[in-house]
């Protein structure tokens, strides 16, 4: 689950994680109020959106910029106006963009150097990792290509907990003055506590800063929680903002359904998150476009199926679907019954291609075949991957 820059720096604020001075708007109203909790003097305006590269963004009338440096507050005011309500177009957000319905003030700060810093799992060695560098401020990415050699890695051993010596490494990698060191070893040290306490997935800050006064502050902040853990957190859950998630992964969330819309023409419902991402391989290879990954898990319901596909359905972009199923603990017959049920009770129109493979496919073949409904059955993945692209096309 992902979160605002605002609600993030609450948290970082909270865990006393050092940052500038902020208050959110929604409306013309707070604005107004917004910006009258702010010192006179240079202020920071900052679309709040789900989605990075707000500041070489571009609004769909045309303006750009998502996030604005303004000598006043009277500038950031009508700056602000012509941002709420307006929709932002990032390399992120896609051609569609996102509107912006919330916006963040911030005390503008007077930076000498920006860094890197996030923590985050390293899958590989089932660790959380923080990963930092000097060269603040610009895409990650963008360093990692180009100079991989100024980032460097601290791997935490999560039985002990980040330790004292890991945290003068850093301060001492990132080229700290003394003065600054103590004050950055103190945030690095917050920060780690509040990944940890909250089950973050992520928790990133591009540019953490210094200033000619010796302060580190967070001046960006980018947090996401682990799903699997927000029944510990209620507090966390509430800060989720269902304007910025697409609507079709809202209803799958309620049905425990993993879906993530892409942006092809075959549907995919599959149990197993390896062999959904297989089925989306399979798809491209014979030339088709998959337009969601949609896992049903190892024990879907016959009310699940029936939840997933008008889900898929959803989807303007849909012009076929292929059903994938390898049954271990999930009996075919379940899904077979669930699939029989979802095409009469959507009235299907579409190409439906469906394969079958393991616990009960016998009875789950045979409900499929007695159905009367145009099923199309494919004998392997591959057959089946190929009778939807055809069909499709």
């Amino acid at each position: 689950m992902n979160i605002h820059e605002f609600q993030a720096k609450a948290l970082f604020e909270k865990f006393g994680v050092p940052v500038p001075k902020g208050v959110p708007a929604t409306s013309t109203d707070e604005i107004v109020n917004a910006l009258a909790q702010l010192p006179e003097g240079p202020t920071m305006v900052k679309s709040q959106i789900h989605a990075g590269g707000r500041g070489k963004g571009t609004f769909t009338d045309g303006f750009k910029g998502g996030v604005k440096f303004c000598k006043t507050k009277a500038e950031a005011k009508e700056l602000a106006a012509r941002m709420l309500g307006n929709t932002l177009v990032t390399a992120q957000t896609g051609p569609a963009g996102r509107k912006v319905q919330t916006l963040y003030f911030t005390v503008a700060s007077d930076i000498k150097k920006e860094y890197y810093l996030a923590i985050l799992l390293d899958r590989a060695s089932s660790r959380p990792v923080i990963v930092a560098s000097t060269e603040g401020g610009v895409e990650i990415e963008k360093v990692a290509h180009e100079t991989p050699d100024k980032i460097f890695k601290v791997r935490v051993d999560p039985a002990y907990g980040l330790a004292d010596y890991q945290i003068r490494e850093l301060v001492s990698r990132l080229g700290f003055t003394p003065a600054e060191g103590k004050n950055a070893a103190r945030l690095i040290r917050t920060l780690y506590t509040m990944y940890w306490e909250t089950d973050a997935a992520m928790v990133e800050v591009n540019p953490l800063i210094t200033t000619p006064s010796g302060e580190v502050l967070a001046l960006d902040a980018k947090v996401s929680f682990d799903d699997n853990a927000l029944f510990r957190h209620p507090e966390i859950v509430a800060l989720r903002d269902l304007n910025e998630e697409d609507p079709k992964e809202i209803e799958a969330s309620k049905h425990a359904l993993s879906y993530i819309a892409l942006d092809g023409n075959i549907a995919c419902l599959v149990n197993g998150a390896g062999l959904a991402m297989s089925t989306m391989d399979i798809i491209k290879h014979f030339g088709g476009s998959p337009a969601n990954f949609l896992d049903v898990g190892g024990g879907a319901s016959k009310e699940q199926v029936v939840a997933a596909f008008k889900i898929i359905l959803g989807d303007p972009n849909v012009k076929g679907i292929f059903v994938n199923i390898f049954g271990g603990i999930m009996d075919c017959n379940v899904i077979a019954t669930g699939i029989v049920e979802a095409v009469r009770e959507v009235g299907l129109r579409l190409p439906l291609v469906v394969r079958l493979e393991g616990n009960n496919v016998a009875a789950g073949k045979a409900t499929l075949a007695s159905s009367g409904l145009t099923i199309v059955s494919g004998d392997s993945m591959a057959d089946a991957a190929g009778k939807i692209v055809k069909l499709v096309a």
